[in-house]
């Protein structure tokens, strides 16, 4: 007769010591609900993001997370400065722009290891293009204005002599707004990411200038290793809540090492259908080009800062004036402790 409750009491005890781990996790962080912004998070940019969501890592962590996703990464940056965001998953050199304007914010996790920014033009509307150069006077489509996107359009036409002013800059997007914007001619030339880009190149609409999914070309076009998609919070935020952040960089390596491991099947599976713009096989082939420039293990290089200065500095007269702290714009200790903790992901 007293069998059954003896049982179910047991199932009960057992059930709560399976939970407890999850529940301690979750009591010890400091913030578990926050609001991750983002700007396209369908690119192969910020796959790792992706991947730490569907393949449920975040809530292993114990996080809740609301992610918002805006057009280009300078409005993802304005969310977090403004207070409607805490954490963003965005490009590295904005943690160098905002502290030479006065706003400390770090990065505590990588998600790619170089740009894997393509710049392109539309072979119609150039089609005698012979270099950089030619583009004075043209109208470039960039993800938003002010986005990583952009940086790299200044950087490339600085080093051919030309100015910001010398072109037009029209935010595009991220997605099929890009993809339109070439193929009816409202744009000369592109500056943007997977998928958009293999997309693009498959069709015969874009012909490939300069293409930092590449890591050697990259470190060639930046002069050094350039740090791209990361998380980072302002420096407020990562003293305040520590074991929020290590819960944040635990996921992103472990979706790290996922991607690192996975095959052209695994992916398909893993993001959302939306992702891959109407054909598989784009997408796959956009993966497999992206795959390399993506971090294995979150770290940010040591010489990182320094690289995204210089660039930001050839572009910027404030920027090049400015002494910065360039070892207070990140940090590797979360990334060092999570790596211990998921040696395999």
């Amino acid at each position: 007769m007293h069998r059954r409750p003896l049982l179910a009491a047991g199932a009960a005890g057992a059930a709560a010591l399976l939970a407890a781990p999850a529940l301690l996790r979750a009591q010890a962080l400091e913030k578990p609900k926050l609001t991750l912004a983002v700007g396209g998070k369908n690119l192969l940019y910020y796959l790792p993001l992706t991947i730490a969501e569907t393949q449920g890592f975040f809530k292993a962590e114990g996080l809740e997370l609301s992610i918002v996703d805006f057009a280009g990464g300078s409005q993802a940056l304005r969310a977090v400065v403004g207070g409607s965001a805490d954490v963003v998953s965005g490009a590295f050199e904005h943690t160098v722009n905002m502290q030479a304007k006065g706003q400390r914010l770090r990065a505590f996790a990588l998600e790619g290891r170089a740009p894997q920014i393509v710049l392109g033009i539309n072979p119609r509307a150039l089609p005698d293009f012979k270099s950089v150069a030619d583009l004075k006077g043209r109208k470039i489509g960039v993800t938003a204005p002010g986005s990583s996107t952009n940086v790299m359009v200044n950087f490339i036409l600085a080093k051919a002599g030309l100015k910001p002013s010398d072109v037009s800059i029209i935010g595009v997007g991220a997605a099929q707004g890009a993809v339109a914007a070439i193929r009816s001619g409202q744009i000369d030339a592109i500056s943007n990411l997977d998928p958009v880009i293999t997309l693009l190149v498959r069709s015969g609409d874009l012909k490939i200038v300069s293409d930092t999914r590449v890591v050697a070309e990259a470190d060639k076009v930046f002069g050094g290793p350039m740090p791209a998609a990361c998380l980072y919070a302002p420096q407020a935020f990562v003293d305040k809540h520590p074991a929020t952040v290590q819960a944040l960089a635990n996921a992103i390596v472990r979706a790290d090492k996922w991607v690192q491991r996975a095959g052209a099947g695994d992916i398909i599976k893993a993001v959302p259908e939306s992702y891959l713009l109407g054909d598989r096989a784009v997408y796959i082939d956009a993966f497999l080009a992206a795959k390399g420039a993506l971090s294995p293990d979150g770290m940010i290089p040591e010489r990182g800062p320094q690289t995204a200065f210089h660039a930001l500095a050839s572009i910027d007269p404030e920027i090049a004036k400015a002494k910065l702290d360039l070892a207070a714009v990140y940090t590797n200790e979360f990334v060092k402790t999570a790596n211990a903790r998921y040696p395999k992901g």
